[in-house]
């Protein structure tokens, strides 16, 4: 099979493009198990790091909600702003009281998209922490954590009560960060609930697996992280993580998301991740 990603921008997708081109597979695709196994290195390497990133920025506010400091890391990992400290502070004091000088700071710290978006994403997350009631503490069970990710999607599902800019990504990102605040938790984690989310780099790498046979069937959703909202795409791709997951021992469900993330992403940077 002829290489699948132009233009590699990481190890992970130089390795798969070597795969696809030795065969081994479905249909003259790559080896599934070496294609698993590389998925799951990736993961794991790339989840070292944002372990790290989630549980410094946790104890670095112990007094504040944690999760307007995951809703912070989210933001910055969505590459909306940079991951800092002070990013997060301000986010944190925004969230909790809306301000202009805090919210002053934390557009501060957009990349290249502007800081219109980081705005319109706390002005949505504001809203939102204003109707929905979230336990006090970082819930320490998958089923505490699904559930109370069910009551933060009740209002977002609904497009007459969805803020605005609360799409995939800010509807399912924080959720991911609090998993990575308790790696344990995380480690646990084989199928969903929660969802983690779904988005550009996914949809890619999703689409790269199922066209090389490793997937049963396509990812749903768009390649367009700014594309519309689309609900029922968080839950179908989600079972393909579980679908991926049930095929190999020792990994869990973050750990496949940053693999299909890393296979899928296009960011010139994600060279240096892992």
């Amino acid at each position: 099979m002829k290489a699948p990603i132009s233009k590699p921008v990481n190890d992970t997708q130089r390795a798969f493009n070597e795969l696809c081109e030795k065969g081994g597979g479905v249909k003259g695709g790559p080896a599934r198990g070496k294609v698993l196994a590389l998925l799951k290195e990736s993961g794991q390497s790339l989840n070292k790091m944002a372990t790290s990133e989630m549980t410094s920025h946790l104890a670095a506010f112990p007094a504040a909600n944690p999760w307007h400091v995951c809703f912070a890391v989210g933001l910055s990992w969505g590459h909306l702003a940079q991951l800092d400290l002070a990013f997060t502070e301000a986010v944190c004091n925004v969230l909790s009281d809306w301000n202009t000088a805090d919210l002053n700071t934390a557009k501060s710290f957009h990349l290249e998209r502007g800081p219109t978006p980081i705005e319109q994403s706390l002005t949505g997350a504001h809203m939102l922490f204003g109707k929905v009631t979230l336990p006090k503490t970082l819930p320490d069970t998958l089923d505490k954590l699904g559930r109370a990710q069910e009551r933060w999607l009740s209002p977002i599902l609904n497009p007459k009560e969805r803020p605005p800019y609360i799409g995939a990504w800010n509807a399912t990102a924080m959720f991911m960060t609090a998993l990575f605040g308790q790696p344990a938790l995380a480690i646990s984690q084989k199928s969903p609930p929660p969802m983690l989310p779904p988005g550009g780099p996914i949809f890619a790498g999703l689409k790269l697996l199922h066209n090389t046979g490793i997937l049963s069937k396509s990812p749903a959703g768009s390649e367009l992280d700014d594309a519309s909202f689309e609900p029922g795409a968080i839950y179908e791709n989600n079972g393909l993580f579980a679908e991926l997951c049930a095929q190999l021992a020792d990994w869990s469900l973050t750990d496949v998301h940053s693999g299909v993330y890393m296979l899928g992403t296009r960011h010139p940077h994600s060279g240096n991740w892992v």
